[in-house]
């Protein structure tokens, strides 16, 4: 008796559908993630166990590091251009077109009013220079800090302050920072940690 010889079928299989699928997926999480930027200087963040998150959106970054060097950033390229403006104009400086531009690209600084001329004319490199990071004045004397943080208040209203301080910075500074809030009457703020999984969940 002949043996019945079974057609063997064909093992291709169409990929082009799981093609599309990843393509569009990777597409999707290109135009939905947020990417961290660059900040000026690395700051490790004290851990808390605390999970409150703060907006993407309308921020006042205040960024503290190990030595105390105070550094200020806003969100928003439009806000920045009115921002450096009216200080400019508070300080009697004016801003060219191109240094506008330029400055709606910064996402954090950490220079005088005085030197943002200069500081602007360098190129993204040369600003990570540690000579062009000596930090926004906030003594009593000349407290720039204050008035960066008052005006882009002005501009926006919706601003909310992240205090972003390294683990190793001493108090007084950050009581000094938190003073020249208050006086200019602002008494919230998000101070920005690591999170720490408490000791009943570790």
């Amino acid at each position: 008796m002949p043996k019945v010889k079974i057609k063997r079928k064909s093992t291709a299989i169409d990929m082009t559908a799981m093609c599309d699928v990843a393509f569009l997926l990777l597409t999707f999480f290109m135009l939905t993630s947020n990417f961290t930027q660059k900040e000026p200087v690395a700051v490790n963040t004290p851990s808390s166990i605390s999970e409150i998150k703060i907006p993407d959106r309308n921020i006042i970054s205040i960024l503290v590091d190990a030595k105390g060097k105070v550094f200020f950033g806003a969100d928003g390229q439009e806000n920045r251009v009115k921002l450096l403006t009216k200080m400019g104009a508070a300080y009697n400086i004016t801003f060219t077109p191109e240094e506008l531009k330029e400055f709606s690209l910064v996402n954090k600084f950490g220079v005088p009013i005085t030197g943002m001329k200069n500081y602007l004319s360098l190129g993204t490199k040369e600003r990570d220079m540690s000579q062009f990071s000596i930090g926004i004045p906030c003594d009593s004397l000349d407290n720039q800090f204050k008035n960066w943080v008052s005006v882009a208040r002005s501009i926006n209203s919706e601003y909310r302050i992240a205090i972003k301080a390294d683990q190793a910075t001493t108090y007084p500074v950050i009581k000094k920072l938190m003073g020249s809030l208050q006086d200019i009457k602002e008494n919230k703020y998000n101070l920005l940690t690591s999170l720490k999984l408490s000791a009943d969940y570790e």
